[in-house]
């Protein structure tokens, strides 16, 4: 079918050949003078958080980046936020300078999902907000369908939630049996190619996720101080994950924000298609499309995207 077929081929916008995905450490401003923030006190080998907020917060706000990501992706989110939520920015292990530890090796995607939820609980946290961007979308229907008592409100940015579906074969049902040969061979590229291969891979991917020029240096630094491994081996699993069957089980208020896919025959009202096909197991979903923005719509809209935050939480 030519709309699906157009369809997920633009969908390969939101993940390119390059297995790693990258986000900004700075966003092309000075870090602030210090810690700037605190760490949550959790043992975990999946993931570390970062705390900022005041002492009596009207909630809790957790914020997951995505693939080989930053979790200074959010700083302008968390400044705007943290004089009235308690914020917890998440840094995954293995991406964006931190120690791989237990994402070294073996799946990674179920384990985050499942420290999600057991650091909700551990923290005593009462139905907190998650915002998840790109694999940080994934990790968030994750935790919601099968921990739907851990989380009040999902907000997804950018995300399907089976993505590798952009490798079905044309007539074929797209599941992850089907694709699995496609993804398994883009993998392998990936991994066989160089250093400098690698790199250059990840810059073009980069320059077409981020309209703001001025905004690329950081995600490039993030994209080279993350694992390569851990990042092209979580980019082959999410390609692998099909969420579809699972959103029914999600029971909080969900929000997705899209941006219109960038690919030759497409259109914004083809990309509207996309997301309403892939979400329709969750008809409750609201979605939203974001004009004028690559895939970092905190990058590129940051008082569209800030705006958008404020109404999701309010």
């Amino acid at each position: 079918m030519r709309l699906r077929l157009i369809a997920f081929a633009a969908a390969a916008t939101l993940m390119t050949g390059a297995p790693a995905l990258a986000q900004s450490h700075d966003h092309g401003s000075a870090a602030p003078a210090g810690h700037g923030h605190a760490h949550a006190d959790f043992q975990s080998g999946r993931f570390h958080v970062r705390v900022d907020g005041p002492e009596n917060p009207i909630g809790d706000v957790i914020l997951i980046p995505g693939l080989s990501s930053s979790p200074h992706v959010w700083d302008g989110l968390t400044e705007t936020l943290k004089g009235r939520y308690r914020v917890h920015r998440i840094h995954v292990q293995g991406f964006a300078g931190a120690e791989p530890k237990d994402n070294a090796s073996g799946p990674i995607l179920d384990a985050v999902a499942q420290d999600l939820a057991r650091y909700i609980a551990e923290q005593g946290l009462n139905k907190p907000a998650v915002i998840g961007h790109s694999m940080g979308g994934t990790f968030g229907m994750m935790l919601a369908a099968r921990h739907p008592d851990s989380v009040g409100r999902l907000m997804v940015v950018d995300m399907i939630p089976f993505t590798g579906a952009m490798f079905a074969t044309p007539g074929v049902n797209p599941t992850v049996e089907a694709v699995t040969p496609a993804v398994d061979a883009m993998h392998a590229r990936s991994m066989a190619l160089s250093d400098e291969g690698y790199a250059a891979q990840v810059a073009a991917s980069v320059t077409g996720m981020i309209k703001t020029e001025s905004l690329r240096a950081g995600p490039l630094r993030d994209a080279a101080t993350s694992d390569r491994s851990v990042s092209a081996n979580a980019y082959r699993e999410l390609m692998l994950t099909d969420l579809r069957a699972e959103l029914p089980r999600i029971t909080a208020p969900v929000q997705v924000l899209y941006v219109a896919f960038e690919f030759p025959g497409m259109t914004p009202e083809i990309t509207d298609t996309i997301y309403r096909m892939s979400f329709m197991t969750l008809p409750s979903a609201q979605l939203k499309r974001i004009n004028d923005s690559a895939h970092f719509i905190m990058l590129d809209q940051p008082e569209r995207f800030t705006a958008e935050v404020n109404a999701f939480l309010d």
